[in-house]
Formats: C-alpha cells, sequence, structure tokens
C-alpha cells in the first residue's frame, strides 16, 4: 500500500514541476505563423559562409516547426536576423615527419536575434560559437579541401541548436 502512494506522489510531483521531453515546447507567441529568415550578415573572408547558415536554419525550422518560412519580412510575424562575426580555423594535429597540419578546427561564432512585427525582441543570443574538426592530406598529391564541407556540416549543427534555443527560449 505504501509503494503504491509513493508512486503516486512520484507521478504527481513530475507531471506538475513542467517537466517535458527536449525539443518539444515552443515558447514563442501564439500570433507567430511566418518567420522570414533573410540571408544572414558576414564580416568574414568566406563569401558562402552565410549562405550556408541561413539556408541550414530555413531547413531546420521548416521540417521542426509549423512556421510558414520566407525571405521577405514585409510578409513575416517575425524576422529571424543572424550575423556571422568571427571564423577562426587553425591546425590542431601536425604531421611529426613532415610538421604540416594534419588536423584542423574552424571556430563560427554568430550572433542571432528574432524580432516581432511590433518590434519586440523575441530572442536574442550574442555570442552563439560553434566548433568542428576536420582531416587534412600530408600527402600533396592527395590533398582535398574539407573545409567546405565542414562549414555545410557545422551550419546543419548550428541550425538545429539555433531553432532548439529560439522555441525554448534557452
Amino acid at each position: 500500500m505504501r509503494a503504491i502512494g509513493a508512486i503516486a506522489v512520484l507521478v504527481g510531483l513530475l507531471t506538475g514541476c513542467g517537466y517535458h521531453v527536449g525539443g518539444q515546447t515552443n515558447l514563442l507567441p501564439r500570433e507567430i505563423h511566418t518567420i522570414a529568415v533573410p540571408q544572414f550578415g558576414n564580416v568574414t573572408v568566406d563569401p558562402k559562409l552565410a549562405g550556408y547558415m541561413s539556408e541550414a536554419v530555413s531547413r531546420e525550422m521548416v521540417s521542426r516547426t509549423h512556421y510558414t518560412i520566407v525571405a521577405d519580412p514585409k510578409q513575416a510575424d517575425a524576422t529571424l536576423y543572424g550575423n556571422i562575426v568571427n571564423k577562426f580555423s587553425s591546425a590542431t594535429v601536425s604531421d611529426p615527419a613532415t610538421g604540416r597540419g594534419s588536423g584542423a578546427n574552424v571556430i563560427v561564432q554568430l550572433q542571432v536575434r528574432l524580432i516581432a512585427k511590433d518590434g519586440r525582441v523575441l530572442f536574442q543570443r550574442p555570442n552563439f560559437q560553434f566548433i568542428d574538426r576536420y582531416e587534412i592530406s600530408v600527402q600533396p598529391g592527395q590533398y582535398i579541401d574539407e573545409s567546405q564541407a565542414t562549414l555545410q556540416r557545422l551550419s546543419k549543427d548550428l541550425a538545429r541548436s539555433v531553432v532548439s534555443a529560439i522555441l525554448e527560449n534557452f
């Protein structure tokens, strides 16, 4: 009898404490139905990076939310602005025989703001930072530039994090 009472108390606590499965919450106002995701700003020397990131965020929003995604802020209830403020790459592993880098890290810093049509800031994160690693061939004849594929992969990871942070206001 005590066990049933303890289980009932535990179930009551779990259902009343705000517990939820991650990625299932949406804390945006109910009047938001359309979100604009214009091309992200980019102050780095990599011109393709902004396209990768804004496209990945748009795709993630489409796949995980019920919002209609548009490019024009005039047609939206809210607009997601992104600005890539830094991209840094460095060798992390060196080949002992040649001294050349055989692995590299790329770090991208991003600022994100979701602004409602009436000017309210619905979400703001001034410093998202994302890191990914890729291999560099030490054989000059076998060199394949993996940096762009790494940036595309990093953009998908960034998109998942950005959309989750916006929906859960975390």
